[in-house]
């Protein structure tokens, strides 16, 4: 055979063109435009040994520079312990895909149920799924969830201080299911209460979605927007940081009928931008709305704790026209990173994480105003991530901290920036992004 891994033997492949009526496999191709078709020698390197491969690749990898992150707006740099990659590549958890059957995948089956057990418990929710693709897709199934439970009602209202990349994907699921997107403005740095509920009054709203944490890094005050959603009878979904829900209101405790977030800040590598993993968690009213996939816990033959596949609402599973999401597949090697990284740090160890970044987060934000090259923006409650008036150009002062290794101040509004400090960045460090400002822009000052 030409190719030694493809299982076809010639008389397979016959029989196939045969039963198509074709005489060639390259008939398959004959409505591609002769002159695309690429006819000459693939300019392929030669092959490498192992060593060469790895010498390769380090040497690519040492071209990289290496910077200090002072960027939020959902993807944070908090510090991984060692021991996580470890127990994730044990073969129960890494070789294992969908758990159909349950005899042989005890080892995902048991972690999903951990993981779904741990997010429960910081969102204060009844139950949760098998985790989604990230935090922007699992606020569209959430808005989708809304849809769906609430039947006739048309449209749905979105904060502005959600993060942009969430709304545009919102708004993409919308756009390809008839959904009407209402923004609600923010008034000083907050969603707006007032227009919340006038954009309610004005009726035909199946469901309404705010962050705990906006894009400006405030911890909104959510009093009275649950009341105000539900009188409408409308669903109340809050998007949400997990590490945060170790030390702030809860989802729950705001009256939320789902909650959903990238779950990244978990102890999971920024990575370039993925993968990260989405959660998606609800009241049980709602339970059979939710897309994906549930474990849960039961006995088997001889008495001894086992774990089952018991609510799979995926067109996987069930036909397609009574399935809750097309959602077919998820994070599940990242939702068990973070339900490792959960049991490591416990409810004491996120509360220190929470505690050292807000202690940074303050001493960055009350040193970077003194400097005189930022002013307050809002005066509200912030707890790692904050935004500043940029008294010169927000790219002037990208370049300044870029020169030194510093990622920081990106622009969320004219002349806003964004700054975010976790237990990663120290005193010394935020003394000298403070220290290189007031060098780079020592005429200004």
């Amino acid at each position: 055979m030409a190719f030694a891994y493809f299982p076809h033997t010639e008389d397979d492949v016959r029989q196939m063109l045969d039963r198509i009526g074709a005489e060639s496999l390259d008939d398959l191709y004959s409505d591609v435009p002769q002159d695309v078709i690429y006819r000459e020698e693939y300019d392929l390197p030669d092959a490498l040994s192992e060593h060469e491969v790895r010498q390769y690749f380090d040497n690519l990898a040492s071209r990289n520079h290496k910077m200090m992150c002072l960027c939020g707006l959902g993807a944070y740099d908090h510090y991984s312990p060692a021991v996580i990659p470890h127990i994730i590549s044990r073969s129960e958890f890494l070789t294992a895909y969908t758990p159909y059957q349950p005899e042989v995948s005890q080892g995902t089956l048991r972690y999903i149920f951990e993981y779904q057990s741990m997010i429960t418990g910081l969102t204060g929710m009844d139950v949760t799924n098998a985790s989604m693709y990230d935090g922007a897709t699992a606020a569209a199934e959430a808005v989708m969830m809304a849809m769906a439970s609430t039947k006739k009602k048309t449209r749905v209202l979105l904060s502005e201080g959600l993060l942009p990349s969430v709304i545009e994907v919102v708004r993409t699921y919308a756009g390809f299911n008839g959904i009407g997107i209402t923004m609600v403005p923010c008034v000083d740095g907050v969603t707006s209460y007032g227009a919340l509920v006038a954009e309610l009054a004005a009726g035909d709203v199946a469901g309404v979605l705010v962050p705990g944490i906006n894009r400006y890094g405030i911890i909104e005050d959510m009093t009275g927007f649950a009341d105000a959603v539900h009188a409408q009878k409308g669903l109340f979904i809050v998007y949400s940081d997990p590490s945060s829900l170790a030390v702030i209101r809860t989802p729950a405790q705001w009256g939320a009928d789902i909650a959903c977030g990238d779950a990244q800040s978990l102890g999971i590598p920024m990575c370039f931008g993925g993968p990260y993993v989405g959660f998606l968690a609800c009241t049980k009213e709602h339970v059979r709305k939710l897309p994906g996939r549930i474990v849960g816990a039961t006995r088997d033959v001889d008495g001894k704790r086992a774990y089952v596949l018991t609510l799979q609402a995926r067109e996987q599973h069930i036909r397609r026209e009574k399935a809750t999401s097309n959602i077919c597949s998820n994070q599940s090697l990242m939702a068990l990173y973070v339900t490792v990284y959960m049991s490591l740090m416990g409810p004491q160890g996120l509360r220190e994480v929470n505690e050292a970044s807000y202690g940074g987060a303050h001493y960055l934000h009350d040193e970077l105003i003194g400097t005189g090259l930022f002013s307050k923006a809002f005066d509200k409650p912030f707890l790692k991530e904050f935004t500043l008036h940029a008294e010169v150009p927000a790219a002037d002062i990208q370049a300044a901290l870029a020169k030194f290794g510093i990622f920081g101040a990106v622009e969320v509004g004219p002349g806003l920036v964004n700054f975010c400090v976790t237990e990663k960045i120290s005193k010394e460090d935020v003394d000298d992004v403070v220290n290189v400002l007031r060098s780079s822009f020592k005429k200004e000052e």
